[in-house]
Order: C-alpha cells, then structure tokens, then sequence
C-alpha cells in the first residue's frame, strides 16, 4: 500500500511484522518508554484494550503486533497526531483491530463506557503542568506536561473505563512514584507489579513500570531491575532479547 505523507512526516521501521508508523519529529516521536511498556503489559487472547493518549499509535499498534488482543483503541486529544496514527492503522492493514478516537483523556468514560476494556495503558505527560513552558499549546509540550490532563485524570478515567478485575499499566517517572501510588489507591487501582528502569547499571532510575489491577486485595511484587545499556549505545542482553528496539533505532529516555 502507498502513502502520501505529509510535510516533515517519515514512516518509521518498527522493526516486527513489516509494520511501520508515521511520525513528524517537529511534534513528538515515541521513545523507549512505550517500547517498554508494550512489553511490560500482558494482554490476553481476546481481549479489549484502551491506550489513553496514544499519540501516533505506537502502543496499539505495537500491543496489535505482539498479542492476540482482539481489538485495540487509542484514545487522542490532539487531532494531527490521531490522524498519523490513523493512517499509520491504513497502512499496516490493522483497521480490523485497531481503532483511534479523538478525544479527552478527562471524558474516556463518557465517550466508551465504564467498565468497558480489559485493559487500559497509558504514557501520559510525566511533567506536572504547563508553568514556565513558552507555548503550552505546542504538541510536545502537551505530550510531555500535564497541560490538557493531569495524573489524577488519567488514573480516574483508567480505573472507570476497566471492567472489575481489569489491569491498568503506566510508565512514569520515578519522582512521582509517591503520588501515582497514592492515586491508584483512591481510585481502585490496587499496584500489583512495579519494575524500576535504569538507563545504566550505576544511574539513578529515570523510568518505573507499574501495573494495577481494579478491585484486587493488596499486594505488590517488586520485579527485578531493568537496565537498557551495557555500555554507550549498546543496549543490555534483556532488552534487546525480550523487549525488541522497534523503531527509533536509538529511542530516547
């Protein structure tokens, strides 16, 4: 299939099945974050998933590639990004299984449902607000802070969209570790698995991987630590054998 692509877009390799996404680096490309979570969340043979914020359609389009889900949708305020995902959805010949919806994080509820996916994931803006940014309006500042949602409505909406026993998986920063658990908490989001994300063995972490599930009874396990580079530019043994590098070649953390 041949696609027209807009001014400043590319179509990137992801680097499994022959798909590809379009993305335009002068609004946001996805980074290791996603590549990780897409690994780190488990998703079942028919089962419903919500990507609340899904850019370009990385996640969907990845969880689609790697499972047996019966169907996927992202959910996407901003309406430039929704469309690459969509027609990155065309192009990947996906449209059976996956669906993107413009849209407001805040309203996910209203617009599918409550308690209507088995899963919902999300790579939200890790930046708490929009002070000091130049142009709060600019697409990666909304991609990167919390300037048209915060933390709590994410976790909200998260937890009134999953069906009671449903699993929620977030990568965030380490530094909030605190207030996401706290949130979880008041909105029924029990933690049940927690894995840290180090860029080098002797670094501070700068990711954190966490699922929760609706409903469940306390108890959290603590994986093991993830580390992504043996050394400058070459990735550790784990993830380059059980998380795959789809597409950025180099994706940031």
């Amino acid at each position: 299939m041949t696609i027209n692509l807009k001014p400043g877009e590319r179509l990137d390799d992801l680097q499994i099945k022959n798909y590809e996404i379009i993305q335009h680096p002068g609004r946001f490309c996805f980074g290791m974050d996603a590549v990780l979570l897409s690994a780190f969340a488990k998703i079942r043979p028919g089962e419903c998933v919500l990507d609340l914020g899904t850019g370009t359609g990385i996640l969907p389009i990845l969880f689609a590639a790697k499972t047996e889900g019966k169907h996927f949708t992202g959910l996407e305020i901003q309406e430039e990004s929704a469309d690459m995902a969509r027609r990155s959805v065309l192009y990947n010949h996906m449209e059976d299984r996956v669906k993107i919806v413009t849209g407001d994080i805040r309203e996910a509820s209203g617009l599918f449902g409550g308690s209507s996916f088995d899963v919902v994931s999300t790579n939200p803006p890790y930046m708490i607000g929009g002070h000091g940014l130049a142009n709060p309006g600019d697409a990666k500042a909304i991609a990167r802070h919390e300037v048209l949602c915060t933390l709590e409505d994410v976790l909200r909406e998260g937890a009134k969209t999953l069906r009671p026993g449903g699993r929620f998986y977030m990568v965030h920063r380490p530094f909030r570790l605190a207030e996401i658990l706290a949130g979880m908490g008041r909105v029924g989001l029990e933690p049940k698995r927690m894995r840290l994300v180090y860029p080098y063995v002797d670094k501070e972490p700068n990711m954190v991987l966490l699922e929760g599930i609706r409903g469940a009874k306390p108890r959290v396990r603590v994986e093991p630590p993830l580390i992504v580079y043996e050394s400058e530019g070459k990735y550790s043994r784990e993830v380059l054998e059980h998380y795959g590098m789809a597409g950025t070649g180099n994706p940031s953390m």
